[in-house]
């Protein structure tokens, strides 16, 4: 029993507070994937039970994009702007606009590129500068150089707010190719929290 006016703890002791909500890893990487740009992530968290991930993108002139829905771990989402088809087939990117047949450049979503904010909301939430993926060779993040429209059978699906759904199959491929971004260090942002050792 502790009396009246008397603290609950010995005069040795003294009160810790929990260690606050944080990420244990944070990593956004702007990719390009079949000539569709995507914002690949792994967000993982520490001291909190938190699972709902929402991912924005701020709009410094006007409304921002957010994807909600999403689950703490990793996968990919489509950028802003971009459109594609139900077979994967790139339709229309962000800041081009297709105008009698021609691209040119300008459209609503110019706020995207060349680079943009985002933010990362579990429980907590971080704001990082991220670059709109770079063409390769091998992968166009514009539109085709020779003014030629893509055409597809299939039904377009544009960037929505709730993001596209990924099959754990798609998702296993994803972290393929991150691991070889990882290791080039091509347009990453990382945050990790390093860990204190533990006291023997």
């Amino acid at each position: 029993m502790v009396l009246a006016g008397s603290s609950a703890f010995a005069d040795d002791e003294t009160y810790e507070p929990p260690p606050a909500p944080a990420f244990s890893t944070l990593v956004e990487t702007p990719i390009c994937d079949g000539d569709v740009p995507y914002l690949a992530y792994d967000v993982q968290v520490e001291n909190t039970d938190a699972t709902d991930l929402t991912i924005t993108f701020i709009n410094p002139n006007g409304e921002d994009y957010v994807v909600s829905g999403l689950s703490v771990g990793s996968g990919r989402i489509l950028w802003p702007g971009a459109v594609v088809a139900a077979d994967g087939t790139a339709l229309d990117w962000p800041g081009w606009s297709l105008v009698n047949g021609e691209w040119v450049e300008g459209d609503e979503y110019d706020w995207v590129r060349p680079s943009v904010q985002v933010r990362i909301s579990v429980n907590p939430e971080a704001t990082v500068d991220v670059a709109y993926p770079p063409s390769t060779p091998n992968c166009a993040t514009n539109p085709p150089s020779d003014g030629s429209v893509p055409t597809s059978d299939a039904t377009p699906v544009s960037a929505s707010a709730d993001g596209l759904p990924r099959t754990g199959a798609e998702i296993a491929a994803y972290a393929g190719g991150a691991a070889a971004l990882l290791a080039i260090g091509a347009g990453l942002v990382v945050w990790t929290r390093r860990r204190k050792p533990t006291e023997s």
